[in-house]
């Protein structure tokens, strides 16, 4: 098979025929690449800030048809493309177009005057080279612009592999950089399936970024391993939403069967586990089942929840209703699927051997369970294998932030649900099975770079003190040296009790110890010589 057809998961049609890129082509990109990014990180930040911004304005220019084509791509609806897959880009484009500069600036680092006379210190940050970005289906504009763009900033070339399923949208990518000001061979792509990835890897890039499901994520690492080459891994979530009984409940209500059935549950950051504490939870469950119930399905004016965009989504979210409805859990409505739309349903009476609360399910499912306690909700929440994302719900703001800190998360929201993963300054990541690494904010346009330490010595002295040769007379002066910086008591007693072991570097000193001690004498309430 050397060509992909592109199937729109709404009806079936297809929407692109792509080649599959000849394995011996993968390397030549590789090379090219790394030939823009050593132009490219040579420009100032701000040079490449000006032209990057550009992504903004060409982004508003096709809004329309971009959104149209995530929707056709992906099965969502026209509001999650554009409020899901736009405006985050949008947001951290001109989050780094403003920040980048500084963020990338030179840091001075302090010197000892004792240790590194006449020294100073300090860290640039350096780009890698090229970055492979390796992006998933279930957003794959965001999910793809969003590092590549962070890499960029950072000074780097990317090489773009989309998801087999979502070739339209990795091609209309290409197409919008290639409007900006940059360099040949700095934006490329890559078509076909995993095979195609791991040539990706083994060609060599610099580091990888990698968004998907856990067992890929583990291959990506593995197969970079061998290189070694560096990876961020975004996996998945099993994320949970706890309701505290002072909760504003009609609100917590709303946000629940958004947060859980957006773009029909297939958000890494879904909310999948829904804790209600117990006072409140058969109200709140009656709550969740009418607005359950109020849910659309479609793309017309009014739809809430599109297509779901992969045969094997809809069959793993399946079996994981078949699971607990065989182990006892009650549902809101039976399980039902026209064509590529599944209908949302909330599952109670769940317990923790079903799949449902082990498992991700990617899906329009979505377990409820009663919660006694704040170290309860902690407990039942913390026992998952993944960490990603949390929301926290309650008037209280301190209880709640008591709370959230005690999760183990990457990130969490009080009050809210989803948005916090789209705020541009904070680091957006998991821990656990969920992944590592950092991009948003600050922190992640660093891990496009790695540090680089630099020192200069600007002393005029002939020589160090700790240069040769040794003996046991240097070794005693440097254990002066040492309980003087180290030691305990106050600094007079120190200075006072190593002053002679000091004396070995008074010419190595920026400041005159024996000065230094004379004016100290006068201040003390003894007298005499050393």
């Amino acid at each position: 098979m050397t060509r992909l057809l592109a199937h729109s998961p709404i009806d079936g049609q297809v929407i692109g025929e792509f080649t599959i890129t000849p394995p011996e082509t993968i390397p030549p990109k590789i090379q090219s690449a790394r030939l823009a990014a050593n132009a490219w990180s040579a420009l100032p930040v701000a040079t490449r800030c000006q032209r990057l911004a550009r992504l903004t304005q060409v982004m508003q220019e096709n809004l329309d048809q971009l959104c149209e084509l995530i929707c056709q791509t992906t099965g969502k609806v026209r509001t999650e493309a554009l409020l899901g897959e736009i405006y985050p880009t949008l947001d951290l484009i001109r989050y780094y177009e403003k920040n980048a500069a500084y963020i990338l600036r030179y840091q001075t680092v302090a010197t000892s005057p004792l240790t590194f006379p006449g020294a100073t210190a300090g860290i640039r940050r350096q780009a890698y080279g090229v970055v492979s970005v390796i992006a998933p289906w279930n957003f794959p504009f965001q999910l793809a612009v969003v590092p590549m763009i962070s890499a960029l900033f950072a000074g780097n070339a990317v090489i773009l592999k989309p998801s087999e399923l979502s070739l339209p949208i990795g091609h209309v990518i290409i197409e919008l950089f290639k409007q900006l000001d940059l360099p040949d061979g700095l934006v490329q792509w890559v078509i076909g399936e995993g095979q195609t990835g791991e040539q990706l890897i083994d060609a060599a890039p610099d580091f990888v970024f990698f968004t998907g499901g856990l067992a890929t994520g583990r291959a990506v690492m593995q197969r970079a391993a061998r290189h070694p080459i560096p990876v961020l891994l975004e996996l998945g979530g099993k994320d949970a939403m706890l309701v505290f009984d002072d909760a504003n409940l009609q609100r917590a209500c709303d946000a629940a069967l958004y947060g859980a059935f957006s773009h029909s549950g297939q958000i890494c950051v879904a909310v999948e586990r829904l804790y209600v504490q117990h006072s409140c939870y058969a109200h709140f469950l009656t709550q969740l089942i009418e607005g359950t119930a109020k849910l659309t399905l479609g793309h017309g004016a009014a739809g809430d929840l599109g297509a779901m965009t992969t045969e094997r989504s809809i069959a793993i979210t399946e079996a994981h209703y078949q699971d607990a409805i065989a182990k006892g859990a009650t549902a809101s409505a039976p399980w039902q699927r026209h064509g590529n739309y599944v209908t949302p349903i909330l599952l109670w009476n769940v317990s923790p051997e079903m799949r449902i609360m082990r498992e991700e399910t990617f899906g329009p499912l979505l377990a409820v369970l009663p919660f006694t306690d704040a170290a309860d909700a902690i407990r039942q929440t913390n026992a998952s294998e993944f960490g990603l994302n949390a929301s926290i719900w309650s008037k209280d703001i301190a209880k709640a932030t008591r709370i959230a800190e005690q999760l183990q998360v990457g990130l969490w929201v009080i009050n809210d649900v989803l948005k916090n993963a789209g705020h541009p300054a904070l680091p957006f990541g998991g821990i656990k099975n969920s992944g590592f690494g950092r991009y948003h904010g600050a922190e992640g346009l660093r891990n496009f770079t790695y540090p680089v330490s630099g020192l200069t010595n600007r002393s005029s002295l002939p020589k160090e003190p700790n240069w040769f040769p040794y003996s046991d007379l240097r070794y005693q002066q440097f254990k002066a040296y040492l309980d003087f910086v180290y030691g305990s008591g106050s600094f007079y007693q120190r200075l006072r009790r190593n002053w002679q072991g000091l004396q070995a570097f008074r010419d190595y000193s920026c400041f005159d110890l024996t000065q230094h001690w004379h004016n100290l004498k006068q201040r003390l309430p003894w007298r005499g010589d050393i």
